[in-house]
């Protein structure tokens, strides 16, 4: 199939009820609303395609965009590939999923993480911080510098709420996720979310809750899942 051939198919799948809800988080036209349990059907059929992915994330149309994070294959991801999506990603159901799904599954995640975040751009820098998230849910902790993290647990310490809305997000989410999935920093990043506090960022009129940080890391210690890693980062 053709991304055309596969954007044809997506149309008739959109449901206009499905289609408002992910508006209502930024999605903007072209959008058909098609649920992810059906994109992830085209995923199982597909697997992995490098050139099918670039083709369907430039089409610009949101089901297509987050359908070709599913079937990119992350490790043929160039760098290029990976900035020019971050770029285009022009809300954040692209930009802090997508796109850091398939940068931390690639080779360049860290080195890109480490860039993003330091962009002025609020969409950037949150991509960073969310593909600096899905690095430690999957990487073992052997593969991580966790020294580097605790100076990124730091930073966050201090910037935190001078940061742009969705970057405020971004960084809170990190927390967690060091928290959750390094054994070796789970304190550190206890200790970090309690100098934090609360970190208040505009929901857009939705229903979604900024995570309070202290609080989901110690379920994941009641649960007695610290450090257990995910096989994928994309869902």
């Amino acid at each position: 199939m053709t991304a055309q051939e596969i954007v044809e198919q997506l149309k008739t799948l959109g449901t206009e009820s499905y289609k408002k809800v992910i508006c209502h988080h930024g999605a903007a036209e072209p959008v058909f609303g098609v649920k992810i349990e059906e994109l992830k059907k085209f995923q199982k059929q597909i697997k992995k395609d490098y050139q099918l992915a670039l083709d369907l994330y430039d089409t610009g149309v949101y089901d297509a965009m987050y359908l070709a994070g599913l079937v990119a294959d992350d490790m043929k991801m160039t760098k290029a590939d990976l900035n020019r999506w971050v770029k285009k990603a022009y809300c954040y159901g692209i930009g802090e999923y997508t796109v850091p799904w398939v940068a931390a599954e690639g080779r360049f995640g860290w080195e890109l993480a480490l860039e993003w975040i330091e962009s002025k751009q609020e969409s950037l820098a949150a991509a960073g911080w969310s593909t600096l998230s899905n690095l430690v849910a999957l990487k073992g902790d052997g593969e991580l510098d966790v020294a580097a993290l605790k100076k990124l647990l730091v930073r966050v310490a201090k910037t935190i709420h001078q940061q742009p809305n969705r970057v405020r997000y971004t960084m809170n989410g990190f927390v967690i996720a060091v928290g959750s999935y390094v054994r070796e920093l789970t304190e550190t990043a206890i200790e970090t979310a309690q100098k934090v506090g609360d970190v208040y960022v505009d929901m857009s009129g939705t229903s979604c809750k900024v995570p309070a940080a202290v609080a989901y890391i110690q379920k994941v210690q009641q649960r007695g899942t610290i450090g257990k890693k995910r096989k994928t980062a994309k869902c």
